[in-house]
């Protein structure tokens, strides 16, 4: 894989790495190209059972590059897919992927990044871990799943509350909403994660899936993924301004700082 996504295989674990520390794993068009390369890559590979995605500390993901955002947007609505289907939850993020999903959330989760976390099976969160729903800050819509995904791990009135005021949650305060399964240590985030998929490679692998796909299947929620995409797309055709981005950027990053 590229340097800004790692892919390592061992004991039928694929450990996939957000790899730009220096800007705590934003998301740029080549991040989100090559990170859709490495899903896939770990989802097509018959050596790999599970799959645990995470971020190069300090971060797990900042969401969008404010950057690349500003200047021409080309990374908005770049989801980490290709092919998907026009409708429902094939929007989801990594919808092609068949096997269990981890998310390893080791420090800042957040906007496009906490929609990552989201897509994924569960989430086990270090004690540095905080998550943040920023779009309101930023003056974009989710588009990967955020306002499906998020009341359905902590109930509608505290993602409402998450969303609208833009303040985050520790990895303790996560915990306790229901949010991540576990909070861990930091030097124990991937061995643990490591532990819980090693328990689920010990189970009869084509059962895993099967019960993959009918919990996918029951809590789908098509028409919610649809209103939240006709709804981003008029968004940013109608009222999305880079210029605006790039005049929030300092404000945006100082205030995620000072959380």
């Amino acid at each position: 894989m590229s340097d800004i996504v790692l892919l390592d295989v061992s004991n039928r674990i694929a450990t996939i790495t957000l790899n730009r520390p220096e800007a705590r794993n934003a998301l740029s068009s080549a991040l989100l190209r090559d990170l859709n390369a490495a899903m896939r890559q770990a989802n097509d590979d018959a050596a790999v059972d599970v799959i645990i995605l995470t971020g190069a500390d300090p971060a797990f993901c900042a969401g969008l590059d404010l950057k690349e955002l500003g200047d021409n947007a080309g990374n908005l609505g770049g989801e980490p897919r290709s092919g998907a289907g026009p409708t429902g939850a094939d929007r989801n993020s990594f919808h092609f992927v068949d096997k269990p999903l981890i998310a390893a959330v080791n420090g800042a989760c957040i906007t496009g990044g906490f929609e990552l976390a989201l897509n994924c099976d569960f989430i086990i969160a270090s004690e540095r871990a905080k998550f943040g729903d920023t779009h309101s800050r930023v003056g974009v819509m989710p588009g990967w799943g955020l306002t499906v995904l998020l009341p359905q791990a902590i109930g509608v009135r505290r993602a409402r509350e998450m969303s609208f005021t833009g303040n985050f949650l520790t990895g303790e305060e996560a915990f306790q909403w229901g949010l991540a399964n576990h909070v861990v240590p930091h030097d124990e985030l991937l061995p643990t994660a490591r532990r819980v998929a090693l328990d689920i490679i010990g189970n009869d692998q084509p059962g895993v899936r099967q019960i993959r796909r009918t919990y996918n299947e029951i809590h789908r929620e098509d028409a919610g993924w649809d209103i939240e995409a006709r709804d981003g797309k008029r968004w940013q055709k109608e009222m999305f301004s880079k210029e605006r981005v790039a005049e929030r950027r300092g404000a945006i990053m100082d205030r995620g700082r000072h959380q």
